[in-house]
């Protein structure tokens, strides 16, 4: 039976069956008071020398996956109800705190009720940078210390209502000690007191009243609903007996690797080994927006938040796979609002026959057992991954096993992403064993910046040229990067190509080893230099003479380096020699799933009218590239406010059908394809890695110094150019023919990669590389498969059918190909795997 069937059975079979009765009828506990609060709880058990029982919220998002908009409506309501009871004038001045981790996304959504209030919660990372305003603790909890860190320490000074939030009022405690410890700092003189239950005793309901009369403020309190639980005698031991025995039940299951969703006798997930695919999907999360509410979230935050979540919520709905009827936005500890957002705007995007829902992973340990009447019916367990301060320790994820997700989005802030995650015991291991696609979406981990910090540049560092970076000449380009030549960033290819397709690592975060070509391979890059010189001279006038008809008059060339550098050093030429221009060139990088260097960006509004900015590149294969400039641009104006600047791309060849300006749409062979860095000024091509490029930096990228011997890159532009007087009618006519011509882009080249993918048995486009370009990528840089050629083809394929025959990849002869040929990247790649024939590959 499959995880869904098993979900949906139980669904029918115990529908209405409260998932407290299992607990209350064990151990004699009961919920009295509200007609909602079986409707808001049930109960679990946790191995807790304080307390035995515990509420599971089930519209918390923390244990129980609930909608999303379930999740956030409960903690906007709360927050209208604060704001009318304060008043508009003190809701106008009140701070929002929420207590971590359970309730960080609670407090956030009330803070959103409240709609101008500033939000912290409390944290349990320390941060060097951040000096602390305050701490308390949690003394029935498992993890006690709370650490209040407000990048901006007035956050906390003012003398407007503190409304503190937490997901259950039970003893009081918690809240007491945060107050106390903020009035004698902070002293005001209203609280509000938000929680989504009020489950007090009648002994602890008087409690609130008389400390607000001890320090001489106002505490209010406001919940969704309200009762208690009632405990008989010798509950606490009776429990812990209990969780002793189910647990030991657990240990003695079987833990061999399965792929079955069955669960243990005490709803522990057997180990499975992991059948499902791992993938990470990029967010471009706007650089300016904190992760959450760890060091404060202000209003302003939250508009530009909520400006760039329709667009990030469209990319996890595009890598969504297409029959994905149930879904799960799984979010990290205190990373709880960041997530539910995602998911709500997630719910919103996609359509009405798919759910969203939405929980976290949590330190709290709590029995799982298989019964419709328990809250918790499966757990998967698994090590902290964001090398926590309070040492290794195991983490959870509950009601996720076993429950139809047909995907996972895993949200995680960049603190946690580190290679435990990525483990074969960590967490997305964990989801893959259980739910056939699982996407990790990393956002960055926001850290203020020290006091004693020196202010962001206000002028970012001028391009690097050459002799001293490339060896082009220093006016043909100026390289908006920043020298790595000095790291270390090589690594095997099948290495890399494992780590890539594992979701262990980024394609820009390492550089493959530089491919030295054979004699015999650089012979073919000659021949093929010399048949198509004219061909590649008439594409670079025809497309040069079409961004100066239509884009600008004196336009600014921007390439995308490096396979665009080339072509932008020969538009410019060419602007040159038929119209005596002298246009800036600059070449900046993009990064599949990062997008475009935002620094970059900003560099060429201060120096230039973003209107005139045309990007370059040498061609199109699927269209992902152009995809992710669009998607990069719409970011950086909703992040900085600059506007201008056009996504369309300028490139010579458009096999894909993927752009409007372009000098030809045949899928022929650019000799600059045929090496690396040896035909782009020798440099490699960017990169991007936290430890390396800071918020401030350029992108990075090494300068191969030690290839000068080898470098033909000098050549290959003097070949091109000196084709220049001898096409310039043909230029003309070309130019002529394509300006009154419909160049719509059709994307037929993104259908294609589609149809091959799902032919192929690959299903997964970004490992089909079309055109002759990407093809001779793909043997110089990855781990191919196979190459599929048009039949027919003929000199244009000499240099893939040598690197083909050198690497042992076969070469499949295809009839009525869209492109002259396609690349196929070894599908779910691993050191000595099978391909998706179930053939063995020999490297």
């Amino acid at each position: 039976m499959t995880e869904r069937a098993h979900a949906e059975g139980h669904a029918e079979e115990h529908a209405g069956t409260w998932s407290g009765s299992w607990v209350a009828e064990r151990l004699g506990v009961a919920l009295t008071g509200d007609e909602a609060l079986t409707g808001l709880l049930g109960l679990a058990l946790r191995r807790n020398p304080k307390r035995a029982h515990l509420l599971v919220s089930n519209v918390l998002g923390k244990h129980v996956p609930q909608s999303p908009s379930v999740v956030h409506g409960h903690g906007v309501a709360l927050g209208r109800r604060v704001r009318d009871l304060l008043g508009a004038e003190a809701a106008a001045r009140a701070v929002v705190l929420g207590y971590a981790e359970t309730a960080t996304g609670l407090g956030h959504s009330v803070a959103d009720g409240l709609d101008s209030a500033p939000y912290l919660h409390s944290t349990r990372r320390p941060v060097a940078t951040v000096a602390r305003a305050g701490g308390f603790e949690e003394s029935h909890s498992h993890a006690t210390s709370h650490l209040l860190l407000p990048e901006d320490p007035a956050l906390l000074a003012g003398d407007g209502p503190l409304v503190l939030v937490d997901d259950e009022f039970s003893t009081g405690n918690t809240v007491l000690n945060t107050v106390r410890a903020l009035h004698e700092r902070y002293p005001r003189k209203r609280y509000v007191v938000v929680a989504l239950v009020d489950m007090r005793s009648p002994a602890d309901a008087g409690r609130l009243d008389d400390f607000a009369r001890e320090i001489g403020a106002r505490v209010d309190l406001v919940t969704t609903a309200s009762g208690t639980v009632q405990l008989p005698p010798g509950v606490l031991e009776k429990g812990q007996e209990l969780v002793a025995r189910h647990e030991t039940a657990a240990a003695e299951a079987t833990t061999e690797p399965t792929t079955a969703p069955a669960t243990g006798p005490a709803g522990r997930v057997p180990v499975a080994a992991p059948s499902g695919t791992v993938r990470r999907v990029e967010l471009l999360w706007p650089h300016d927006v904190p992760d959450g509410g760890r060091h404060g979230f202000t209003p302003a935050h939250r508009a530009r938040l909520e400006a760039a979540l329709p667009a990030m919520a469209a990319r996890i709905a595009e890598a969504l796979p297409a029959d994905a009827r149930r879904v799960l936005v799984l979010g990290f500890e205190e990373l709880m609002y960041a997530p539910l957002r995602l998911a709500q705007a997630l719910e919103q995007t996609v359509r009405g026959d798919v759910a969203v829902r939405y929980s976290t992973t949590t330190r709290s340990p709590v029995l799982a057992v298989d019964d419709p009447g328990y809250a918790i019916r499966t757990r998967l367990v698994f090590p902290a991954h964001d090398d926590p301060a309070d040492g290794p320790g195991e983490r959870y994820a509950y009601n996720v096993a076993g429950a139809g997700f047909d995907a996972v989005v895993a949200v995680v802030d960049s603190a946690a992403d580190t290679p435990a995650l990525h483990a074969p015991d960590g967490l997305t291991a964990r989801l893959a064993a259980h739910v056939p696609h699982v996407l990790l979406a990393v956002v960055p981990s926001y850290v203020p910046r020290s006091p004693h910090a020196p202010e962001r540049p206000s002028m970012l560092p001028e391009p690097l040229r050459g002799p001293d970076f490339s060896s082009y000449a220093p006016d043909e380009v100026g390289w908006l990067l920043q020298d790595l030549s000095d790291v270390t960033l090589e690594a095997p290819t099948e290495e890399r190509e494992e780590a890539i397709q594992s979701g262990g690592a980024h394609y820009a975060e390492s550089l493959p080893v530089e491919y030295q070509p054979s004699e015999q391979y650089q012979q073919l890059f000659h021949a093929a230099l010399t048949t198509s010189a004219a061909r590649l001279a008439r594409a670079v006038g025809a497309v040069t003479e079409i961004v100066l008809a239509e884009r600008s008059p004196r336009p600014v060339l921007v390439s995308l380096a490096r396979a665009g550098t080339p072509v932008g050093v020969l538009m410019r030429r060419w602007a040159q020699f038929r119209h005596g221009l002298d246009l800036p060139h600059y070449a900046v990088s993009i990064v599949r799933g990062r997008g475009i260097d935002a620094n970059a960006l900003r560099w060429l509004a201060e120096h230039h009218d973003p209107a005139d900015v045309v990007f370059v590149d040498g061609w199109t294969g699927k269209g992902a590239i152009t995809r992710e400039l669009a998607a990069a641009l719409r970011a950086f104006e909703d992040s900085d406010g600059v506007t201008g600047f056009d996504p369309e791309i300028a490139v010579l060849a458009d096999p894909g059908s993927c752009v409007r300006t372009y000098g030809t749409r045949d899928d022929f062979l650019i000799p600059s394809a045929c090496l690396n860095s040896t035909v782009s000024g020798l440099i490699s091509r960017t990169v991007l890695r936290a430890d390396l490029v800071g918020p401030h930096d350029f992108h990075g990228a090494k300068f191969y110094r030690e290839l000068a011997g080898a470098d033909l890159s000098p050549a290959f532009l003097d070949a091109v150019s000196a084709c220049f007087p001898e096409v310039t009618e043909a230029v003309d006519a070309q130019a002529k023919d394509l300006l009154s011509a419909d160049r719509a882009p059709t994307w037929e080249g993104w259908a294609a990669v589609e149809r091959i993918s799902e032919e192929y048995g690959i299903h997964d486009v970004n490992l089909v590389k079309p055109g002759v370009g990407e093809t001779t990528r793909v043997m110089l840089r990855r781990v191919p498969w196979k190459v599929l050629a048009r039949a027919g083809a003929g000199a244009d394929l000499d240099h893939v059918r040598l690197l083909a025959e050198q690497r042992g990849v076969p070469v499949e002869e295809v009839a009525d190909l869209p492109y002259t040929c396609v690349g196929l990247i070894h599908p779910q790649y691993t050191r000595g795997a099978t391909g998706a024939d179930g053939k063995a590959v020999t490297l």
